[in-house]
């Protein structure tokens, strides 16, 4: 009896073996490869024959000379005459340099929310941060040994006056509403 079962487990164990490899084989149906496609790259790149050339040109001189004296400026007045050849004559030329006032035309264009001056620097810090993080434009200004939180700016004022009331709640503090001078702030 011990043959027979013996002869059935063998039988079962090379049957279920063959299962294990040839099935899986069988039933996974066409097998598709993928190979990534690996451009070597060269030791030392192969130099083309023709090696390109350049000309070059000798410098060109030109006509006109500078004065051998130092140019002379005049401011305010204005100077006529006629052109003189740089040869015959060696005086100076007179320039004419027209002073023209600056103006600065965004002077009232923006405004600024001055919020607080706090002696401790890290402490202006975090409330930008907080203030930011609420959405707001505020950054500081280092003067002497304060510094200052503002907010802005703005070209809207009754936007500023909106925030400073929202900023009073958040801060407790009461800023001012100063207009924005981007050559000085």
């Amino acid at each position: 009896m011990a043959s027979k079962f013996q002869s059935r487990l063998v039988g079962t164990i090379i049957l279920v073996a063959i299962g294990v490899i040839v099935l899986p084989d069988v039933l996974d149906g066409k097998k598709t490869h993928y190979k990534e496609d690996i451009a070597s790259i060269p030791i030392k790149p192969e130099l083309d024959s023709d090696i390109e050339t350049f000309e070059v040109l000798d410098p060109v001189e030109d006509i006109v000379a500078l004065p051998d004296s130092p140019v002379e400026a005049v401011v305010g007045e204005a100077v006529v005459g006629e052109a003189a050849d740089p040869k015959e004559d060696s005086r100076p030329l007179d320039i004419v340099v027209n002073v023209v006032p600056e103006k600065n035309e965004y002077q009232d264009s923006a405004w600024i929310i001055q919020l607080m001056a706090l002696k401790n620097a890290d402490n202006a810090e975090n409330l930008v941060k907080d203030l930011q993080n609420r959405g707001y434009q505020a950054h500081t200004k280092r003067e002497n040994s304060f510094t200052r939180v503002i907010v802005g700016p703005d070209v809207s004022k009754s936007k500023l006056e909106r925030q400073l009331i929202e900023l009073e709640k958040i801060t407790g503090s009461k800023g001012r509403l100063l207009k924005f001078k981007p050559l000085n702030p």
